[in-house]
């Protein structure tokens, strides 16, 4: 493989461990697949003899369970309803779907002819609105039109689904079908949101319904409005609340122009038209396509009329600032009381040489922060301070609130990290979020590339961090830049044991010649198209994965008591003198934990002291002494 990192092929998806056809737009090939596909689209079928056939009718009346579950990698129907190819790197053809035509007409996208290609940019269907992660499609490029084999094969009906029904209406002549529900509509139906009832339109006109998916059969009109919906969207709920916004969202048939500053949807990034149907949140400017945000039934629930008012906005916004004591001529708070620290809090200026960690986000304060006013070590980046008591996480499968907790030693369930800052809990699942991961948004802006990038669930490609292939990360609607949830959130600086300067996170390799691009950590070979730490002022780099040492997200200095010494213990990275762990032997070369005690020498690693039952669901309060001593949970 050519990458740094894991590579899969786009056809086969089996490992790719050797040479590849790589294309600037994210596919890779192995040789024979790209060889397969070559001769496909170019219709030289009979350079496929060489390749094994297989009639399913023979495997199938012995037995075969593996067959009985495959699907053509193509039309991605069932593999034993027709004759197929069985290639050795692992996926299988139907004969009929490698002799399709190159290109079709459709009367569903009158403008452009649909061309048959890879699912490289995961297209949703226009027909069955569902999007796949790999095999073949016609596509329209220019209008992000796409239909899957089998939908664009489908004959007209009123629903345009398709049913696994005993009985239809059928005319077979005309290739005209209607399922037996679809053929006893109602003339005229009332929508909960409209003000107007619609009338059944008998005919077969193209139009835009107001889910934004484009009709060609029949469907029900408002004439006052001008309006024309599917006959299953009639039943679309008017208000819902999706994973990715807190407030409560409502489906519009129009929205004017002063009330949408953003017109990309939420979810694909694609632009919604706002002459047709979208769920909006006026207060946030919060959009979305009716079909991404109803897409899985169990991201989203329905919010009845009587519910839709009051806690959503009382919720949110807690201020963990309680008191404003002063502020200067700007109005910048420059002395406050805040939720999580015993005494008063001072803006500072005063960035010093040493290292300064924030007690929130555990990492380094490069700019102004809010200081100790009695100088016991607390600080807090400005950001930091600012942290709602709760906030809704999108990433999250539990859509309650999550109370920010002080006080704890805790493993994030998202990043896995042992932390000792602030975090989000969820009181339903009873698990710990850090701060660090809890401030990406699902669409955000990243110093490593110059457009913003959105979080696709189904945007499979390389990771231009780490290089790694993954199945869901952000990515960008203008470039073929992708982003994976770890390196979103690699710190922008950092600092290590071994390097007295913090190292800055770096996106290009500025150094051509090949003896700079080593690790400087592990001194393995760096891949200099690769994110990595540097330092400009002693030309240090290495790999993020060995710069973020496993307990970087404990501060220094913090305090914990166990059951396996007497007394308190401080987490220190530096000790004073080369000395082996109490409980070991081993030497202390990492984040250990020294006795308070003047008098007492007990030096140990976290590792070896960390109670077995530490995880997700036990986090450890953290010692503090009476004087300051303020733990808040909820």
């Amino acid at each position: 493989s050519p990458y740094g990192g894991s590579c899969y092929c786009d056809f086969s998806y089996k490992r790719c461990d050797f040479f590849v056809y790589h294309c600037s737009c994210g596919l890779d090939f192995h040789i024979k697949c790209a060889l397969f596909t070559l001769n496909i689209s170019e219709q030289k079928l009979q350079e496929l003899n060489h390749i094994a056939t297989k009639d399913p009718s023979v495997f199938l009346e012995d037995g075969n369970e593996e067959l009985e579950n495959a699907v053509c990698f193509g039309c991605w129907l069932p593999l034993g309803e027709s004759r197929y190819f069985s290639v050795a790197c692992g996926f299988n053809l139907h004969i009929k779907c490698a002799e399709l035509p190159h290109e079709i007409n459709h009367p569903f996208h009158k403008e452009h002819p649909l061309v048959l290609q890879f699912n490289i940019k995961r297209f949703s269907c226009k027909i069955c609105g569902e999007t796949r992660h790999r095999g073949f499609l016609y596509c329209c490029s220019a209008c992000t039109f796409a239909l899957h084999i089998k939908c664009a094969e489908q004959p007209t009906l009123t629903c345009q689904e398709t049913q696994h029904e005993e009985f239809v209406y059928c005319c077979s002549t005309c290739n005209f079908s209607l399922h037996t529900d679809c053929a006893f509509l109602p003339p005229i139906v009332k929508d909960k949101i409209h003000q107007h009832p619609f009338t059944l339109f008998q005919g077969q006109p193209s139009f835009v319904c107001a889910c934004g998916l484009e009709g060609n059969y029949i469907a029900y009109i408002c004439s006052t409005c001008n309006l024309m919906i599917h006959t299953k969207c009639i039943s679309i709920p008017p208000i819902i609340r999706v994973r990715r916004h807190y407030h409560p969202i409502y489906h519009n048939y129009f929205i004017s122009e002063n009330e949408s500053k953003i017109r990309d949807c939420s979810f694909c990034d694609v632009e919604v038209n706002i002459d047709y149907g979208s769920y909006y949140c006026l207060r946030c400017n919060f959009i979305a396509h009716v079909k991404c945000a109803t897409k899985y039934r169990d991201r989203y629930y329905i919010i009845e009329a009587k519910d839709k008012a009051g806690k959503h906005d009382d919720d949110l916004g807690v201020n963990p600032i309680t008191c404003v004591i002063e502020q200067n001529e700007g109005g910048e708070m420059t002395r406050i009381k805040h939720f999580s620290h015993a005494h008063d809090l001072i803006l500072s200026d005063n960035v010093m040489e040493n290292d300064i960690t924030c007690d929130g986000c555990m990492l380094l304060i490069l700019d102004s922060f809010y200081c100790c006013s009695l100088q016991c070590n607390f600080f807090l980046h400005k950001a930091c301070a600012k942290s709602p008591r709760k906030k809704h996480l999108w990433f999250h499968g539990c859509q309650e609130l999550h109370i920010l907790v002080v006080g704890f030693l805790f493993k994030c369930s998202i990043c896995e990290y042992d932390c000792g800052g602030f975090s989000y809990k969820c009181n339903k699942f009873n698990v710990h979020i850090c701060l660090q991961c809890s401030v990406i948004d699902y669409r955000t802006k990243h110093p490593g590339h110059q457009h913003p990038i959105l979080y696709n669930r189904n945007q499979h490609g390389r990771c231009n961090g780490c290089g790694e292939t993954w199945r869901s990360q952000f990515s960008c609607k203008h470039c073929h830049f992708n982003l994976d949830f770890d390196c979103s959130r690699l710190p922008l600086s950092t600092r290590h044991k071994r390097h007295e300067h913090p190292p800055a996170l770096t996106y290009h390799e500025g150094n051509d010649y090949p003896k700079y691009h080593y690790c400087d950590l592990c001194e393995k070979e760096r891949d200099p198209n690769l994110w990595f730490y540097h330092c400009a002022i002693c030309e240090f780099s290495a790999h993020p994965n060995c710069v973020l040492a496993i307990y970087l997200f404990i501060k220094p200095g913090s305090m914990y008591k166990g059951k396996d010494h007497p007394h308190p213990l401080t987490f220190v990275w530096k000790p004073y003198r080369y000395i082996v762990c109490g409980k070991c032997s081993e030497p202390c070369e990492a984040l250990v934990l020294e006795c308070a005690e003047p008098t007492c020498n007990y030096v140990v690693h976290w590792k070896d002291v960390r109670p077995p039952s530490f995880g997700f669901t036990s986090p450890i309060e953290l010692y503090k002494a009476e004087a300051d001593a303020i733990t808040h949970d909820g």
